[in-house]
């Protein structure tokens, strides 16, 4: 089942996102929406550090969050932050196509290997650098990963609206992800 729901027009933003941060996100980045001039953020965004895409938002609009494959657990002071002090009230979790993180221990020789080139680690090293945080950031499948992400969060911040969007490289727009029918 294909769960990612295009936004090619302002009718097909999920009603749930209209006239809220999330709603304005989809439409400054896949409509070209003129920005708007904030003062403070608006939402917190939390998304890959992949430097293959680059969302299409107003100066001051959100705090963004750049994590390897969009995993939000080793920076959960940060969230607690931006809805605390900065009172943001919706947090955009974005995925995307092609992460890196996805079948990570595939990459693992390569990995310790650029340690070693790169950095100049003693291998010992680099293999149990990698041993130990590779499981913290190793997601699996990217939507699956981001749902169960959203739900994660959804429970540590029930007052919080948490939007799973989609980045695909191959286009460079973000989709909205259809919650119905996931067994996760």
């Amino acid at each position: 089942m294909n769960r990612m729901v295009p936004v090619n027009t302002e009718n097909e933003i999920f009603p749930h996102y209209h006239d809220t941060p999330v709603g304005r996100l989809l439409k400054y980045h896949n409509l070209a929406y003129p920005f708007d001039e904030y003062e403070k953020a608006q939402l917190l965004i939390g998304m890959c550090m992949d430097n293959r895409h680059q969302l299409k938002i107003p100066n001051n609009f959100a705090y963004i969050l750049r994590t390897g494959g969009g995993n939000l657990r080793p920076a959960e002071f940060k969230i607690s932050y931006a809805v605390s002090v900065g009172q943001v009230s919706h947090i955009a979790l974005i995925g995307h196509s092609n992460c890196g993180m996805v079948n990570l221990y595939s990459r693992r020789e390569q990995f310790i290997n650029g340690l070693v080139t790169n950095a100049g680690w003693d291998r010992d090293y680099a293999e149990e650098h990698f041993n130990n945080f590779a499981p913290i950031f190793e997601i699996g499948n990217e939507i699956d990963f981001l749902l169960c992400e959203t739900r994660r969060i959804r429970q540590r911040y029930p007052k919080i609206t948490v939007a799973p969007l989609y980045y695909r490289i191959e286009d460079n727009r973000l989709y909205q992800l259809d919650e119905t029918n996931t067994n996760l």
